[in-house]
């Protein structure tokens, strides 16, 4: 048996033509205030202004797109806490594909509402005591549905590469790059993208503190499982990484740092507050890091991308309520 090659950075280039007059290319920011604060230049990706609010839209997609024509008959189905289930309902809902997504009881209602606004049939589950690519899986054996999982697929991390590649395009060389970081797709997409247009650029994952099987698996040199985190960062609340994503992650990544819930909030107050930008908790990741690393940084031209900003407004308010002014 032949076994599946990994990944490329000509398959993000693939994606990327996929991708054409359906994902937005989003903005690349600065903040004046914040690079005298820190001595570096920092530049915003901000996929908070993708399709659906957030990055999964591109790997989403592209994987939709390269369903055959009874794939797309029979459907799709897939699970997630929010942002790759609205990318997959917004996906099937522009290719007429008919999309299951299984999804956490405790998920945020905006998400919820989303996802059901785009189309998809919504199944319910207990993030905390049951399995949901268990659940996902067998809805796909039972009704003949492609399953596309979250993370660990390579269409999926392909398309989810585009969003750095952009950022290459746009600005040039970068010194470092922090990429936030759940199950891994958008870090491994991430760094095929870095690797190919800036080589000597330093890839730095970000996940929370509660949750870090990345840097736990990355350290270890294997695949760590924990219990599912506790963790405001809802769309890192993954237990494992992926093995696809790991496998590059391995190989291309320089770090994988960590930050507390705190530290979330304080960087979704800034982003509210300096740059008039709603980002959602797992979104502001990859700052955070960036403002506690900043002395080891100094004077560098460092590349945030910004996941996502799909996060219910009531919820947002009580938790900049919690943080100090900036």
């Amino acid at each position: 048996m032949i076994e599946p090659t990994s990944p490329n950075f000509d398959d993000v280039l693939a994606a990327a033509q996929r991708l054409k007059g359906h994902a937005h290319r989003t903005p690349v920011l600065q903040s004046r205030s914040l690079n005298e604060r820190l001595g570096l230049q920092v530049f915003f990706k901000c996929e908070n202004f993708q399709r659906m609010g957030a990055f999964k839209f591109r790997g989403g997609f592209n994987a939709l797109s390269r369903f055959t024509s009874a794939q797309r008959q029979a459907g799709v189905v897939a699970y997630s806490s929010g942002n790759h289930a609205q990318a997959i309902a917004l996906s099937a809902q522009i290719l007429a594909i008919p999309a299951t997504i299984v999804m956490p009881h405790d998920a945020s209602p905006a998400k919820l509402a989303a996802t059901r606004g785009y189309g998809a049939n919504v199944v319910g589950y207990d993030r905390y005591s049951e399995d949901a690519m268990a659940i996902a899986q067998g809805l796909a054996t039972q009704h003949g549905m492609t399953f596309i999982p979250p993370f660990d697929h390579a269409d999926v991390l392909c398309g989810q590469g585009t969003a750095a590649l952009e950022l290459f395009e746009e600005m040039g060389e970068l010194d470092s790059l922090f990429v936030c970081l759940g199950g891994g797709g958008l870090l491994s997409g991430s760094a095929l993208s870095a690797h190919a247009k800036a080589p000597h650029c330093l890839v730095v994952g970000v996940e929370p503190e509660a949750g870090n099987d990345v840097q736990q698996s990355f350290r270890k040199g294997e695949r760590v499982r924990i219990a599912t985190p506790q963790t405001i960062a809802d769309g890192a609340q993954t237990p494992m990484v992926g093995a696809i994503t790991f496998e590059i992650i391995r190989r291309l990544v320089n770090d994988i740092h960590t930050v507390t819930d705190a530290q979330l909030i304080d960087t979704m107050r800034f982003y509210a507050e300096r740059m008039k930008m709603v980002v959602e908790p797992t979104g502001c990741l990859s700052l955070a890091a960036v403002i506690q690393a900043a002395p080891q940084l100094q004077g560098q031209r460092v590349g945030v991308i910004i996941s996502g900003g799909n996060v219910d407004l009531a919820r947002f308010a009580q938790l900049l309520e919690t943080a100090p002014t900036v």
